[in-house]
């Protein structure tokens, strides 16, 4: 009888199960050569860090080459305003939807009533000030493309992307080699990330082993109530995304969920959307049947300004720290919470801990101390991987819901079990 092997989401699954068991047992032994210097700081430090290198180096060249090619295949330059405006309606949308459920959760579950205020120790973690909001619409535009792409300054690549591809729409048969070239360029990148992918379980397994035996589980116990929050927030949050999905669309939700467990469990263990934005453009464009045009422009764009996870733990911390430091939030302040975390979501870099940068401007909208950020900031790294993976699953619906609108979506594919 031939043996079943197991496919990469399979072993995904695995590495990460196993790297979260490794490192918790890990974190109970004693010091030791073993433990910090070969395994911890070396051969797990290796695999993640390696494995995060690689994802990096595809994202500016995947983005870049399939917005370019996604815009310029558009035949109509009035369709590209359509999906722009249809994105950013349900990226703005669910945001909102995601901060107001976050307080209303913490309303509920009261996560800062009974929490005993720590002796808070000098920390070298800085957390400054949001960029203000009009200042990202007006660095959105790069003086220097080829400087954007070497800082990886993903709204200004998107820009110029999406304005390379207009103009190659408009002069149509005009620049016929270069269409192939970029085609090309984007077919090359996607293989890459293919390959890329076949040591997703080694390098998944490195992060969260070294996560996991560095954190502990202890950490979690005085916070608990602030983490179950947060969870239950994150968990409702993928409720909403599935009603969304089977409303608006008719998709039935299930074949959806068996598909994205690889970009999923990239953005869980990498703690960074866009490091997982290579793996999330295939997975929408092979499995669940995405035409290019949608898929590479409205993933990148929501790596950057989507961070629904992220404004839920912004409403609980904000609503946790009000409740330790004052008697909670008043009425006006809930709606100036759910109103400035959701235009702070838009100015969030897709990168591990930039969530708490902005939280920092929560704070100060609303007269909270900033400080307050040091109770929170030892468990932001189990909470940034959770509310990373619930950014990359809120991206990939908003992608088919648009996608399925707009009559660019392969329902075959979609409905597609193997």
């Amino acid at each position: 009888m031939k043996k079943r092997k197991i496919n990469l989401t399979g072993q995904i699954l695995i590495a990460l199960v196993l790297g979260a068991i490794v490192g918790i047992v890990l974190y109970g032994m004693s010091d030791s050569y073993v433990k910090d210097t070969l395994l911890v700081d070396g051969i797990f430090k290796f695999l993640g860090t390696v494995f995060i290198a690689a994802l990096k180096m595809l994202i500016v060249p995947v983005v870049f080459f399939a917005l370019v090619v996604g815009v310029s295949s558009l035949n109509d330059i009035r369709q590209l305003g359509r999906i722009g405006t249809k994105t950013m309606l349900y990226y703005l949308i669910t945001t909102a939807l995601a901060i107001t459920l976050a307080l209303g959760v913490a309303f509920v579950m009261s996560p800062g009533s009974n929490f005993k205020m720590p002796v808070l120790e000098e920390t070298d973690v800085a957390i400054n000030e949001g960029v203000p909001f009009i200042d990202v619409l007006i660095n959105i535009v790069p003086s220097n493309p080829v400087q954007a792409m070497a800082e990886a300054n993903m709204l200004q690549i998107i820009f110029f992307a999406i304005m390379v591809g207009i103009a190659i729409t408009i002069m149509g048969d005009k620049v016929p080699t270069v269409r192939l070239f970029l085609n090309e360029c984007n077919d090359l990148f996607l293989r890459l990330v293919t390959l890329v992918m076949l040591f997703a379980p080694l390098g998944i397994f490195g992060l969260t082993a070294r996560t996991f035996s560095q954190l502990g589980y202890e950490i979690m116990l005085p916070l608990s109530k602030y983490l179950l929050t947060v969870v239950i927030g994150l968990a409702l949050q993928v409720v909403v995304y599935m009603i969304i999905l089977r409303v608006v669309s008719g998709l039935n939700p299930i074949y959806l969920v068996k598909k994205i467990t690889s970009p999923l469990s990239i953005a869980f263990s990498t703690a960074s959307s866009a490091a997982a934005l290579p793996v999330t453009i295939r997975t929408a464009e092979e499995q669940l049947g995405v035409d290019k045009k949608v898929a590479s422009f409205a993933l990148p764009l929501g790596a950057t300004i989507n961070m629904d996870g992220t404004a839920i733990m912004q409403g609980v911390a904000t609503f946790f720290i009000a409740q330790v430091y004052a008697d909670g939030l008043s009425p006006s302040q809930f709606l100036l919470v759910i109103l400035t975390a959701t235009l702070a979501s838009i100015g969030t870099a897709s990168v591990p801990g930039a969530g708490l940068i902005m939280l920092s401007m929560v704070l100060t909208t609303v007269g909270l101390p900033v400080e307050g950020i040091a109770l929170i900031i030892a468990v932001d790294r189990i909470i940034d991987m959770a509310r990373t993976s619930i950014n990359v699953c809120g991206d990939i619906v908003g992608t088919v819901v648009v996608a399925k609108s707009e009559n660019a979506l392969d329902k075959e594919i979609y409905y597609t079990t193997k």
